[in-house]
């Protein structure tokens, strides 16, 4: 099978919720890092074959295919389409893996991957509550299924009580999360000081750094807040933040490499998706991850890098206890609790960030993973050239 590079890759700053990128129209934002993107490879922009964006919640400014929309945005070829996925919060990280097999078919050369998502603008709740009710719908999206209620009854779908979940039945306490988050904050202040992400960024309307981490914030201060859920474990302190941005990364083929005289940073050495009770809906990282090493031959061990999104704390904690892997290397430079986490655009930003990570590290494997709404989970493995 041919073999699929990444020969670029480049974010938005993470704006915070009602922060410097709240006010940018979703298609600008797209277009921002595309245009970047195109501008740093040095590629004719008519010789991409397609342009594939993961988005959620695709309505308002957000719909009608927001990834054709932002290409245009951006001035480029009018000649070249595009097409918007959504696997949840995985969105961008299946719209690198759609690119990659696109590649590795055979059927497209160089194929633009990466996501966006402005929740400033479209709340995370809008497309389950508001657009219902736009509808005159008073019910979630699986109410009147008669398939769904015979295998899962009128059982609470929620990303909440699925982290709720996750803390219990791993006895993962609310201290070990509260400790987790607080490190995430740390080691994004240290990257971000560092400048670790200067490379991968490109800043916009005067936002050159992540918004997200807290400076003032503090083990005292997150054991003072409410949890999320009466009897709980979870509070606000060791979730994912709200967030606004993009990422977008350019796939190429060996063909295309040579064509174009392009230099490839890295090689997707594995992709795949896995799914598991859609109830506890966060927890498929652990078996997607077990199902890539075991297709690959690979060990946790072998990975230098690993960038698993910190939807909740609980996610992360639970998958470290059962792969095993060394805490320094996983989100290194912290994740979505600090960070933030704009649902779409989050996969091509962890990909960005791992990649960047690699290269400044030296390190030769990294790996990718990530929860889904549905009980879903996304990995890559990329190797570092």
């Amino acid at each position: 099978m041919a073999e699929a590079y990444i020969v670029e890759a480049v974010r938005a700053p993470v704006g915070r919720r009602g922060g410097g990128l709240s006010g940018v129209h979703p298609a600008d934002l797209g277009a921002h890092v595309l245009t970047e993107l195109m501008s740093r490879s040095g590629v004719d922009p008519a010789a991409v074959d397609d342009v594939v964006f993961g988005c959620l919640d695709a309505v308002g400014p957000q719909a009608g295919d927001i990834a054709r929309t932002a290409w245009l945005a951006a001035g480029l070829p009018q000649e070249v389409p595009g097409v918007t996925v959504d696997r949840q919060c995985g969105s961008s990280q299946q719209a690198v893996h759609f690119a990659a097999q696109a590649v590795m078919s055979g059927t497209s050369d160089l194929v633009v991957a990466g996501g966006v998502q402005n929740m400033s603008q479209i709340p995370i709740a809008f497309a389950s509550r508001g657009a219902a009710d736009s509808l005159g719908l008073t019910e979630g999206p699986f109410a009147g299924s008669r398939g769904w209620q015979a295998r899962y009854g009128g059982r609470d779908v929620s990303q909440f009580r699925g982290a709720e979940m996750i803390a219990r039945d791993w006895d993962i306490s609310r201290e070990d999360m509260e400790v987790f988050a607080y490190e995430s904050h740390l080691r994004a202040i240290r990257a971000i000081d560092e400048g670790r992400f200067d490379r991968e960024i490109a800043p916009l309307e005067g936002v050159s750094a992540d918004e997200g981490p807290r400076r003032d914030t503090s083990l005292a201060k997150m054991a003072g807040l409410r949890t999320l859920e009466e009897g709980g474990r979870l509070t606000a302190a060791v979730a994912s933040q709200i967030s606004d941005g993009a990422a977008a990364l350019l796939i190429a083929s060996q063909e295309a490499v040579r064509t174009h005289g392009l230099r490839p940073r890295a090689r997707v050495h594995h992709l795949s998706a896995r799914g598991e009770d859609p109830i506890r809906m966060l927890s498929a990282p652990i078996p997607a991850t077990a199902h890539a090493l075991k297709k690959t031959g690979m060990s946790i061990g072998d990975m230098d890098a690993v960038e698993i999104n910190e939807a909740f704390a609980p996610v992360v904690l639970a998958w470290l206890k059962e792969t095993g892997a060394d805490p320094a290397r996983v989100n290194p430079n912290g994740g979505a609790i600090a960070l933030g986490h704009p649902l779409g655009a989050t996969g091509a930003r962890l990909m960005t960030t791992l990649l960047h990570e690699l290269e400044r590290t030296g390190g030769r494997y990294g790996l990718q993973t990530m929860c889904e709404g549905g009980g879903q989970a996304n990995v890559t493995i990329l190797e570092r050239l």
